[in-house]
């Protein structure tokens, strides 16, 4: 890439980026080029999809997400290192503004690689939690991976998004339901007028 064109794509993604963060996943791509001065033929030969955007926008994340999926993989818990992941995950998507949009729109379009490359990185955290026997075995990372999604488009908004989606991500892995104790056995009643005195 010439000085000029990568001065160019640095300043687009630099404002496709401020753009994501207010507008989220479905930013104004003509408003990008107005914003960084130049055409909008511009932004589409650097970026000729709106994935392409988001992918360039979002990719410094997803790295450090896949990285931090191989720096689990070698913790001895197969349980605690898939939990924190999907942790991890859940605030990023939860507090990165577009970010829960552009994946569920790669898992429903299949065209944002991203959800590919966190797929790679999670899914052999999923198989040792499997094979350990802490995770059920019909369990998939796409399953684990739209769980997480639709928890982040839930709560993106919410005045604390880690927080509220991290409590639902809790209670999706350890179940909101109780079974109800036995009742406990109780003497049955006298009989009326049976030990009552006049």
């Amino acid at each position: 890439m010439r000085a000029d064109a990568r001065r160019n794509y640095e300043l687009l993604l630099a404002v496709a980026a401020e753009a994501v963060a207010k507008h989220g996943a479905d930013a104004s791509l003509e408003q990008i080029a107005r914003t960084a001065g130049v055409g909008s033929g511009t932004v589409r030969r650097h970026f000729p999809t709106r994935h392409a955007l988001l992918e360039a926008v979002f990719r410094e994340r997803i790295d450090a997400l896949c990285a931090r999926a191989g720096e689990l993989a070698g913790n001895p818990d197969p349980r605690g290192a898939l939990v924190e992941f999907l942790i991890e995950m859940t605030r990023a998507a939860a507090t990165i503004r577009g970010l829960a949009e552009a994946l569920n729109r790669g898992r429903t379009e299949n065209v944002y690689c991203a959800s590919d490359q966190l797929s790679e990185a999670g899914e052999p955290l999923v198989r040792r939690a499997a094979e350990a026997g802490v995770l059920a075995p019909d369990v998939t990372f796409a399953d684990l991976s739209t769980l997480v999604t639709g928890i982040a488009l839930a709560t993106e908004n919410d005045r604390d998004p880690a927080t509220t989606a991290t409590r639902l991500l809790s209670l999706a892995m350890t179940g909101f339901t109780v079974t109800p104790r036995e009742p406990t056995q109780q003497s049955p009643l006298p009989k009326p007028g049976s030990d009552c005195k006049p």
